[in-house]
Formats: structure tokens, sequence, C-alpha cells
């Protein structure tokens, strides 16, 4: 397994940008793999990544309530 090089960006808010910029990526995504399970008529599998999907959007909309308070305090 390879190693992924440390950030160069040392921003206490880093990790959370990043992990808020994959959760969103994901929710477009998974569009195409509902769209395409939905095409083949597999129900289940495009029902699984509906639930992903939504997974994702929580975890996005916590991510930017979390990264908004920070950056309030930060500017307080």
């Amino acid at each position: 397994m390879v190693k992924e090089p440390a950030s160069p960006v040392k921003d206490k808010n880093y990790d959370l940008i990043h992990a808020l910029q994959m959760s969103l990526e994901q929710i477009w995504r998974l569009e195409t793999y509902i769209a395409d399970a939905d095409a083949r008529g597999d129900t289940e599998l495009a029902s699984w990544f509906r639930k992903m999907q939504e997974n994702n959007r929580k975890a996005g909309e916590q991510g930017k309530q979390m990264l908004s308070a920070r950056i309030q305090r930060e500017n307080g």
C-alpha cells in the first residue's frame, strides 16, 4: 500500500475541508451509479447507492456546519 505524502498545507481545518469536499464529490459521483443501476433495472443496487448518497449528504451538512462554526470562532 502506497502512503500519500503529508500535506504541505498546515491549516488546522485542512482535513475537515478535504473530507467535506470528498463527501460532496461522492454525492455527485453516485448520481451516475444510481442512473446506471436504474437503467439496468437493478433496484437493489440503486437503493444501496441512494443510501450511500444520503449518508454523504448528512456528512456534508455536518461538515459545513462544523467548518462554519470554526471560522466564526476564529474571526469572532
